[in-house]
């Protein structure tokens, strides 16, 4: 087993397997894991409640006055799975609807928003062993991550995977909505000015449009050893 701990950085598009890849190579490896779209999303969840984010706009003036105020962490259950928490109280249930990820998406372009978390995450990083996946990880959060992944796939399949996600929690979508949702979020997230979605020039790219789990997550233990045995 290696004893020097990298940070590694998983970045590409939304429900593309990021999290699934991320969270498979830090069970592996015995690192911690952090779900960097779970902290917008907990943001936008904030946003919501106090009433911040409506289907018309969003109160970037009361956001911003709040924003440093919003302390989000990550604990292991019982289960051994992780789970977020806004100001020490669970929120994963509560984050993973569709309103959050449409607020989430929002609530990312504005950059003092972006700031604050990407302080909070370099915070997380500094004593390495960090598998953190997201959008901007690779480019900004951790520039100098020594192993970097980004992964994309065709949109009608990251489609039909959440949709195939949202029945089995029980949900009822269309599947024109969500592919509509993916294609708006791809719109917003490689477009916006702050920290827009690109791959980083040293990162290797994977498409998983027609690959499992399991290949991925081999693929991606290779790509791990092939850096930490040249250290």
């Amino acid at each position: 087993m290696h004893t020097h701990k990298i940070n590694i950085a998983v970045d590409g598009f939304s429900s593309c397997g990021k999290s699934t890849i991320a969270k498979g190579l830090a069970k592996k490896l015995g690192y911690t894991y952090i779900d960097s779209g779970a902290m917008y999303r907990a943001v936008a969840l904030y946003a919501l409640r106090n009433g911040w984010i409506t289907d018309t706009g969003m109160d970037e003036e009361q956001l911003r006055q709040h924003v440093s105020g919003i302390r989000i962490s990550f604990r292991t259950n019982a289960q051994g799975e992780q789970e977020t928490y806004l100001n020490d109280e669970n929120v994963e249930k509560e984050i993973r609807t569709l309103e959050a990820a449409n607020g989430a998406s929002r609530v990312s372009t504005l950059g003092f928003v972006r700031k604050e978390l990407v302080r909070q995450q370099q915070e997380m990083g500094k004593k390495k062993g960090v598998v953190m996946d997201g959008r901007d990880i690779g480019t900004v959060v951790f520039p100098d991550a020594e192993l970097k992944l980004f992964i994309t796939a065709a949109p009608e399949v990251r489609a039909q995977r959440r949709f195939d996600e949202m029945t089995t929690r029980g949900e009822n979508p269309s599947f024109d909505d969500v592919l509509a949702n993916v294609k708006e979020r791809d719109l917003r997230d490689t477009s916006r000015e702050e920290s827009p979605l690109r791959k980083a020039d040293d990162a290797l790219e994977l498409n998983n449009s027609s690959i499992g789990i399991e290949e991925q997550l081999q693929w991606a233990l290779e790509m791990f050893h092939k850096i930490t045995v040249k250290k």
